[in-house]
């Protein structure tokens, strides 16, 4: 509910725009099937509705990080887009929120430092951060490979997106390698923080290596072929590294 609230406001917000881009024109407010009252409407019933479940069956921690993750992406990340490429790091909290969002549902702790027990286990405050980290720093190499496939609609509509001013070059393959290659250690993290074991540890490393392999690619290749291939290997990472931590959660 608070994502889709998050996303109905940027998706009235930008009605204009997103008419004017071939990937985006069919969505439900550009498109005229929804109205932008009608869009808010909803936005509102589901941001407030989802929050107070946070709240209700969880604690205030979680549902204050659910409510400034809607003001992130709804108000600071959505209108930056049009002003300046940081829009995307900026964009990447409330991206990776989630993960920290339900680590302080569960636990109630926010605070990184120290450790918590559980009768024979311990494990790090720092844990809920450290998937945070991993689904922060993936939305770089993935959004970039979106944006180098995308990046005419993107120009059409006013959009600011790449790393570099003049579009899919080098710098933005840089980019992304160095963001790729600094998820293989985060990757490490659940295990050193004995959340997960040592199965999921190769898991990981093994899903961040291809990552970056493709990423390298990109470098080398500069063409959408390898855009191609590094956003489609965004697609399968998330999936594959949270599923192998949940079964081989300790």
């Amino acid at each position: 509910m608070i994502t889709g609230s998050a996303n109905a406001i940027n998706q009235a917000v930008e009605k204009d725009t997103d008419s004017l881009m071939k990937r985006t024109a069919k969505r439900p407010v550009a498109a005229g099937r929804m109205s932008v009252n009608e869009a808010f409407t909803f936005a509102f019933i589901t941001g407030f509705g989802g929050i107070f479940l946070m709240y209700f069956f969880f604690n205030v921690e979680s549902a204050l990080l659910s409510a400034f993750s809607i003001f992130l992406y709804a108000f600071i990340y959505t209108p930056l887009k049009k002003v300046s490429a940081i829009a995307v790091l900026v964009g990447a909290f409330p991206g990776a929120l989630p993960c920290l969002i339900g680590w302080v549902a569960a636990t109630g702790v926010i605070n990184p430092f120290g450790w918590i027990n559980v009768g024979n286990e311990s494990f790090s405050n720092g844990a809920g951060w450290a998937l945070f980290t991993i689904q922060f720093l993936w939305q770089f190499p993935h959004f970039w490979a979106i944006a180098w496939l995308a990046h005419g609609d993107y120009a059409k509509a006013g959009f600011k997106l790449l790393p570099s001013k003049e579009g899919p070059t080098k710098f933005t393959a840089i980019q992304s390698m160095l963001y790729s290659f600094v998820m293989i250690p985060v990757g490490i993290l659940p295990y050193f923080f004995h959340i997960t074991g040592f199965v999921s540890l190769w898991i990981v490393l093994a899903a961040n290596l291809f990552l970056f392999i493709q990423c390298i690619r990109l470098f080398i290749e500069l063409d959408a072929t390898a855009a191609r291939r590094v956003m489609f290997s965004s697609y399968i990472y998330l999936p594959i590294v949270f599923l192998s931590l949940l079964a081989d959660k300790i």
